[in-house]
């Protein structure tokens, strides 16, 4: 169960391995994909700093729809290919941007947005929807957050049903 009162400090290590285990607690006994969907966006959006967007969108019939997160509406549906959404999907990779200004197609829901972080959700190796990172900051994703949200994507994908 998730009982945390106070954000995650420490070391970006230390950050993460916190959230991995809030985030257990969180999927523990609940399989549904859309409810643990909601409550990891809002565990990423409490517990690390600097975000101004943390959330998922999901495949539905060739693209990417809007699902659960946190922070300012965003766009609807993206295009595979499209933006640093799309992108991952196609990469079937992560994708991180230190300044999405200078990413070609970049799609500007926010125009606050300066960097983005996008991890693909695989499941039985096909990729179902994305979590996004949104940022103010330029550069505030690096090698540690991309581990770190790998590895909570893995966790939500073994606890949750398919979408």
């Amino acid at each position: 169960m998730f009982d945390a009162t106070e954000r995650p400090e420490g070391t970006k290590a230390e950050i993460y391995a916190e959230l991995a285990s809030q985030l257990r607690g969180l999927l523990e006994g609940e399989r549904d994909a859309v409810a643990n969907a909601a409550n990891m966006a809002a565990l990423i959006g409490w517990g690390l700093g600097d975000l101004n967007w943390s959330g998922f969108y999901i495949m539905r019939g060739g693209e990417l729809v809007l699902g659960p997160f946190v922070g300012k509406p965003a766009c609807v549906r993206i295009a595979v290919g499209k933006g640093v959404c799309g992108t991952a999907v196609a990469r079937r990779a992560t994708v991180r941007v230190e300044d999405v200004h200078e990413f070609p197609g970049h799609i500007a829901c926010d125009a606050a947005s300066r960097s983005e972080l996008v991890v693909p959700i695989i499941r039985d190796d096909t990729v179902v929807g994305v979590l996004d990172l949104d940022s103010p900051l330029p550069a505030r994703f690096d090698a540690e957050d991309q581990a770190g949200c790998e590895a909570l994507v893995k966790l939500y994908v073994a606890a949750s049903d398919p979408f």
